[in-house]
C-alpha cells in the first residue's frame, strides 16, 4: 500500500533553469548542417479546382533535390472521416493549404524553388461562413463525401455537414409544452481563437533500412507514427517517433501535418530533411479554437426545476473534418454536463468551410459550451426571478443524478464547491470602483472531464538504486513528466523524485500511447507507472526479505533504503538489493499498462459520440469582479478565484501554476483574442503583431483552493489539473460584464468595441435561422 505523505509534495520542476537559461534542445535546435531543408507551396485562394501544377523550373534550380505532390502520397487521413490530403490534389480547399514540398540545401534555394512552382487553377466560389455552407443552394466543399472511408460507424452525415453527434433522453416536446413552464431561447456566438506555443512546429525525418525516423515537436507520437504509415502506405512499424522537448503545445500539436511531408522528402532523397513552420505558416494553417454558434432552450419551473432543455451547436471545422469530428461528442458532456436535466435533446454539427482546418485546444470546445450555457443560465435567472448562486446550489449535479447521456455521477462535488467559493467571495474586499466604471461580479460552474485512453510504462531499476522510467509521454510545458510522474514512481519505490530518469518520448522503446493533453498525463501514464512501480516495489521487498530474514510485510522503502519497519537505518540501500537480484536473475525491471472501459451510456441515448460518457468527470467554479469604462467598452478584471476539484493534489504548486496560466490564457479569450478570415478566405492575423495576447501587465493574481476528496479511477485518486483551468473563464468574464452592464452578453471576445457598442444599445441580437428544425432538410441533400 502506498504511502499518500510520500508522494504529495510541492516538487519544482527539473527542467526549469535549463529552460530559462536557454540550455533546453528542441527539435529545431537539432537541424544539422548536413541536412536538407523543406518549404510548402502553399495556396493564395480559398477555393479552386487544379488544372496543372507544373514543377519543372523549381526542378532545374541548383540546389534542389526533390519536389513531393499528391502524386507521390494520394492517401486520406481523418478522425472519423478520412478526408483529408496530405497535399491539394483535384480542389485547393482553404487559402494556405499545401500544394507541394520542396526540399533543398538550402532554405534560400528552397524558398526560391517554390516561388517557381506554376499552379494553375480555376477560382471557385469559396463558403466562409458556417450559414452559408448550411443554405441548400451551397456548393459542396466535399464534392465526394459518400465515398470517404469512414472510420467510425454510425454517424449522420449529409452535403457540407461533417459530422453530427446528438443525444435524446426523455421528451422534450412534452417538457416544452407544459404549461407552468417559462422557455428561455437563446443564440451566442464566439470567434477563433489561435494557440500560439512559442515554438512552432518543425519535424526531422530520415529514412534509412527501409524504416522512417521522424523527430518532431509533437504531443502524440504514435498518431504522427500511424498517420505517417497511412499516408505514405508503409507499415506502422517502419516508422520510429522520437521527441525532443516540446516547446508548448495547449493541442495545437495533437494532430500530424508536416511529419509526413518530411518523411515523404527523405525517402524521396536518401537524405535528412527538415521541416519547420515559420510563424505566419503556425497562423495560417494553425488548428484554431473553432469559430461556434448555438441555439439553445430550457423549460423552467416557477421554482428552479429545468424539466426540458435542447440545444443545437456548429463547429467550424474549416476544410477538413479533423479533430472537430471527434470534439462534436463534448457538446453533450458540457451543455448537459453542469446541471440536472429533465428531458433533453443535444446536437452538435461539424461543418465543412472553405477556411483553415480548426481542432484542439485547451478544454476543446468546453470553454465555449461553458459561456453558452452560464449565459444561458444567467438569463433563466432573470427569466424566472431567482437569485443565479441559488439556482445554481440547486440545480448543479449531485451524488446519483444522471447526465445528459444517461450516466450516473458519483459524489456530491459542485455543491460543497459552491459553498466554498460563496465564503471565500463573501469574505472578500469588494472593489466597487468609484470612478464612475460600472462594476459587475459573477459566479459560474463548469465540467469536464479526463480524455483516459490507454497507456504504458516500463521501468527499469538502474545499479545504483536510482529508476528510469520509459513511456511515450511528451513534456509539453506542463511539467507532469518532470513532477507528478517522478514523484508517484519515487513514492512507491522509496527514492526521491530527482532519482527517477524520464525518457523522451521513442516509439520504439515505448508502448502505445494516446498522447499527451485533455488532462490525460497524471492519470493515464501515472497509472501505467504506478502499475510498473509497484510489481519492482514487490521484487525488491521479497529479495530484501531473504537477505533480512524478514517477512516483506514488515519491510519498509524509504530514502534509497529498504529498512525493517519501526527500525529507521537499519536494513541495507536499494542499490544492494539490485546487485543481490542480478546475482539471482538479472536487472530488475517493471511494466505496466492502463485503460479505461469507459462509462456507457443509456441504450439508445448517444449516436455519432466518441465518448458515450465522462470516466472522470472534473468540476470548477470560477468567480470575478470587473469594472467597465462606459465611455470606452474597456474590461478591467478586478480579482479573480477559483475552486478546482483536483482529486488528489499530487503536487499543489503545480496545480497552482497550472490553474494561474490556464486563467491567464482564458483572459485572452474572453476579452481581445480572435482570428478572423476576410473576404478572400485568408486569416487576418498573420503573426504577434496583429494577434493581441494576454501580455505581463495584463496578469492578475488567482486566489485557488483546491478542492480533495471527489472520486477518481486516477493514480492514488489524482485528476487531471492543467486542462480544465481555462474552462469557465470566458463565461465568468461575460457574465460579471453582463450584470454590470446590465446588457445582454451573447458573443465572445469582449473587445471594447463590441461591449461599447452593447452599452450603447446598439448591438444587434443574434438570429441564427440556419440553426432551426427547417434546416434538417438540409440533411437529406445528397
Amino acid at each position: 500500500m502506498t504511502d499518500l505523505a510520500s508522494v504529495v509534495m510541492d516538487l519544482p520542476r527539473r527542467d526549469a533553469q535549463d529552460k530559462l537559461t536557454g540550455r533546453t534542445r528542441y527539435t529545431i535546435d537539432n537541424i544539422g548542417a548536413d541536412m536538407l531543408h523543406a518549404v510548402q507551396v502553399r495556396s493564395d485562394v480559398a477555393s479552386a479546382r487544379i488544372l496543372e501544377i507544373d514543377c519543372s523550373k523549381a526542378l532545374a534550380m541548383k540546389g534542389v533535390r526533390a519536389i513531393v505532390t499528391h502524386a507521390d502520397a494520394p492517401g486520406l487521413h481523418g478522425i472519423g472521416v478520412a478526408d483529408h490530403p496530405l497535399f491539394a490534389s483535384d480542389l485547393i480547399r482553404y487559402h494556405g493549404e499545401p500544394i507541394a514540398a520542396i526540399a533543398a540545401d538550402t532554405l534560400e534555394i528552397a524558398h526560391a524553388a517554390a516561388r517557381a512552382v506554376l499552379v494553375r487553377t480555376e477560382l471557385l466560389p469559396a463558403v466562409l461562413t458556417m450559414a452559408e455552407a448550411l443554405d441548400e443552394h451551397a456548393p459542396l466543399i466535399h464534392p465526394d463525401w459518400q465515398r470517404y472511408e469512414l472510420l467510425k460507424e454510425g454517424a449522420p452525415r449529409a452535403g457540407n455537414v461533417a459530422w453530427e453527434a446528438h443525444v435524446t433522453r426523455g421528451d422534450t416536446d412534452a417538457a416544452f409544452a407544459r404549461p407552468d413552464v417559462t422557455v428561455v431561447d437563446d443564440c451566442f456566438r464566439v470567434g477563433r481563437q489561435s494557440h500560439v506555443p512559442f515554438e512552432p512546429r518543425c519535424a526531422i525525418a530520415s529514412y534509412e533500412d527501409g524504416r522512417f525516423h521522424i523527430q518532431c515537436s509533437t504531443q502524440v507520437p504514435w498518431t504522427v507514427r500511424n498517420v505517417t504509415a497511412k499516408v505514405l502506405g508503409a507499415a506502422a512499424s517502419r516508422v520510429r517517433v522520437t521527441v525532443p522537448a516540446v516547446g508548448g503545445g495547449f493541442g495545437l500539436k495533437f494532430d500530424c501535418t508536416i511529419e509526413p511531408v518530411a518523411a515523404l522528402l527523405a525517402r524521396k532523397t536518401g537524405k535528412t530533411v527538415s521541416l519547420c513552420n515559420s510563424r505566419e505558416e503556425e497562423f495560417l494553417s494553425c488548428l484554431c479554437r473553432e469559430n461556434a454558434e448555438v441555439r439553445i432552450r430550457s423549460a423552467v419551473t416557477p421554482d428552479g426545476e429545468i424539466v426540458g432543455r435542447e440545444a443545437t451547436v456548429l463547429m467550424d471545422c474549416g476544410a477538413y473534418g479533423g479533430e472537430q469530428i471527434f470534439l462534436s461528442t463534448m457538446t453533450a458532456h458540457t451543455l448537459g454536463g453542469n446541471y440536472r436535466l429533465g428531458a433533453v435533446k443535444l446536437n452538435s454539427r461539424a461543418v465543412y468551410t472553405n477556411t483553415p482546418p480548426n481542432g484542439a485546444f485547451r478544454a476543446c470546445n468546453g470553454v465555449y459550451n461553458t459561456f453558452f450555457l452560464e449565459r444561458h443560465t444567467d438569463n433563466i435567472c432573470a427569466a424566472i426571478g431567482m437569485d443565479p448562486m441559488e439556482f445554481r446550489k440547486q440545480n448543479v449535479l449531485g451524488d446519483g443524478d444522471i447526465g445528459a447521456t444517461g450516466q450516473v455521477f458519483q459524489g456530491d462535488v459542485l455543491r460543497p464547491m459552491l459553498e466554498r467559493m460563496e465564503a471565500i467571495s463573501a469574505g472578500a474586499e469588494r472593489r466597487d470602483p468609484a470612478d464612475g466604471r460600472l462594476y459587475g461580479r459573477a459566479t459560474t460552474v463548469g465540467t469536464w472531464f479526463v480524455f483516459v485512453g490507454p497507456s504504458a510504462a516500463t521501468i527499469n531499476l538502474n545499479a545504483d538504486g536510482s529508476a528510469t522510467l520509459v513511456t511515450s509521454g511528451v513534456e509539453i510545458g506542463s511539467g507532469t513528466m518532470v513532477q507528478s510522474l517522478p514523484q508517484i514512481v519515487a513514492g512507491i519505490l522509496g527514492i526521491h523524485p530527482a532519482d527517477v530518469i524520464v525518457k523522451t518520448a521513442d516509439t520504439d522503446a515505448s508502448g502505445r500511447d494516446l498522447g499527451v493533453g485533455g488532462g490525460r498525463t497524471t492519470v493515464s501514464i501515472g497509472s501505467a507507472s504506478k502499475m510498473a512501480a509497484e510489481k519492482i516495489r514487490e521484487q525488491i521487498l521479497e529479495i530484501a526479505s531473504e537477505m533480512l530474514q524478514t517477512p516483506p510485510s514488515g519491510l519498509a522503502l524509504r530514502g534509497g533504503r529498504v529498512e525493517i519497519a519501526g527500525r529507521p537505518g537499519s536494513g541495507m540501500t536499494i542499490a544492494a538489493v539490485v546487485q543481490r537480484a542480478e546475482e539471482l536473475f538479472g536487472p530488475m525491471s517493471g511494466t505496466g499498462n492502463f485503460t479505461a472501459p469507459g462509462v456507457p451510456s443509456l441504450p439508445g441515448c448517444a449516436a455519432g459520440h466518441f465518448i458515450d460518457a465522462i470516466d472522470i468527470p472534473i468540476f470548477t467554479v470560477h468567480d470575478c469582479e470587473v469594472a467597465v469604462d462606459p465611455d470606452t467598452g474597456h474590461v478591467d478584471v478586478l480579482s479573480y478565484r477559483v475552486v478546482q476539484d483536483v482529486g488528489v493534489a499530487i503536487n499543489p504548486r503545480a496545480i497552482r501554476s497550472q490553474i494561474q496560466g490556464g486563467v491567464t490564457q482564458g483572459l485572452g479569450y474572453a476579452l481581445h483574442e480572435n482570428i478572423t478570415i476576410d473576404e478572400h478566405g485568408s486569416m487576418e492575423q498573420s503573426g504577434f503583431e496583429h494577434y493581441l495576447l494576454p501580455l505581463a501587465q495584463d496578469v492578475l493574481p488567482v486566489e485557488i483552493v483546491l478542492h480533495e476528496g471527489a472520486p477518481s479511477i486516477g493514480p492514488l485518486g489524482a485528476k487531471g489539473a492543467g486542462e480544465i483551468p481555462i474552462l469557465n473563464v470566458g463565461a465568468t468574464i461575460a457574465c460579471a460584464v453582463a450584470r454590470a452592464t446590465g446588457r445582454p452578453v451573447a458573443e465572445l471576445p469582449l473587445t471594447p468595441p463590441r461591449v461599447l457598442e452593447m452599452i450603447q444599445g446598439h448591438a444587434k441580437a443574434l438570429d441564427f435561422a440556419h440553426i432551426s428544425p427547417v434546416w434538417h432538410a438540409n440533411l437529406a441533400r445528397r
